[in-house]
């Protein structure tokens, strides 16, 4: 018997790889992360930087089934997910209250087959720095929220700290996360996560890392390799929250943070007027629109593009500007692979995997390049 009770009654089986002695774990990511890298000769590999493999993530995505006891937060009608183990104790605490205030109210799941009920998903997202959460509930329509308005006095008494509550609208009858609308029940509109002693800030729609104790090394570890670089100018793309900029920023530095999602960069906007840093600016721009519009060029370029990687026209782009490194940080080797078959100009200096997803075959790399 393992930790997990879901995937042991063979009720769930997300963690592919709950089997697996931890260790065994990295040293599978480790050699397929060497496999995909090896052809680029890095100079040095660092150890592999590894978190708790239990109450670990930061965030649960909760779908909204119907049952004949009313709404189950799981993965179908039989089986509730509020008690697994990748969440820690108050957030699964939190869970259960939750499903059973939603039956409590009378709230019905959504039926995509059937086209009728109201809710579709249950996001929470809990800070490791202060405790506070973020509850989101995403709704076909606006249908249910002045039940759940009239409610929310008992909701936000039984968890003090519950800040933020909102409403997401996703009226397409299909398996979408969310929609454009999002309706805050309360006042605050963000919760704060510190990492490194640098405050953070998540709002609904802002990409925020799902292992902050692993996100925290990672960012560390990044700020350390730029120290060791000592550039003037810094470019970082898909900069989220402002995670790598925030942390890698020194007075002489000049940083410059570029982010699709405008959520995201008024929270790093935030990060840097708190913390004082006057030399830092974010911009919400896709990183293609940047990479035509903008004519100067950057000492280091830092990137943390989605699964997709940068792709074709950033690479040729970053190689047209030629800065002196890039700091890239994945989490698909596969299409880093593909990203530095493009980048032939560089050599790759060094490389370290971050395991922010144990028990599956995901990971994060970390990798330095220099200009040949």
């Amino acid at each position: 018997m393992g930790f997990c009770r879901y995937y042991d009654a063979h009720q769930c089986r997300s963690c592919t790889w709950i089997d697996l002695p931890y260790a065994e774990q990295l040293a599978r990511k480790s050699e397929s992360l060497h496999r995909l890298l090896d052809p680029f000769a890095p100079e040095k590999w660092l150890p592999a930087v590894a978190g708790p493999a239990t109450k670990f993530r930061n965030k649960a995505k909760m779908v909204a089934l119907e049952s004949a006891e009313g709404v189950i937060l799981g993965i179908n009608e039989e089986v509730s997910l509020i008690g697994c183990p990748l969440y820690d104790e108050a957030m699964q605490h939190a869970l259960s209250f939750i499903q059973q205030w939603l039956r409590d109210l009378g709230i019905k799941a959504y039926d995509v087959q059937k086209r009728k009920g109201e809710l579709k998903y249950v996001l929470l997202t809990r800070s490791s720095a202060n405790g506070t959460m973020m509850l989101r509930f995403v709704l076909r329509s606006h249908g249910v929220i002045g039940r759940l308005q009239r409610a929310l006095d008992e909701l936000m008494a039984a968890f003090s700290e519950r800040e933020v509550v909102s409403v997401n609208i996703q009226p397409v009858p299909m398996a979408i996360l969310e929609g454009e609308e999002e309706i805050f029940l309360t006042e605050k509109t963000r919760i704060e996560e510190r990492l490194g002693g640098i405050p953070l800030f998540i709002r609904p729609k802002s990409f925020f890392q799902t292992n902050p104790e692993v996100a925290g090394k990672l960012y560390k570890h990044a700020a350390e390799w730029i120290d060791g670089i000592q550039p003037k100018t810094i470019w970082d793309l898909f900069c989220g929250v402002g995670g790598f900029a925030l942390h890698c920023a020194a007075p002489e530095r000049e940083i410059i943070g570029i982010e699709i999602e405008s959520e995201a960069i008024a929270c790093a906007r935030d990060s840097a007027k708190l913390i004082g840093f006057e030399n830092i600016r974010f911009e919400a721009l896709d990183a293609v629109s940047f990479s035509t519009d903008t004519h100067s060029k950057a000492d280091v370029i830092i990137v943390n593009p989605p699964r997709r990687g940068i792709g074709e026209q950033l690479c040729e782009w970053v190689e047209s500007i030629s800065p002196s490194h890039i700091l890239y940080s994945s989490c698909n080797a596969l299409t880093l692979a593909k990203d530095l078959e493009r980048l032939s100009s560089y050599r790759c200096v060094q490389v370290q995997l971050f395991d922010m997803f144990p028990h599956t075959e995901h990971y994060e790399v970390l990798l330095l390049l220099e200009k040949r």
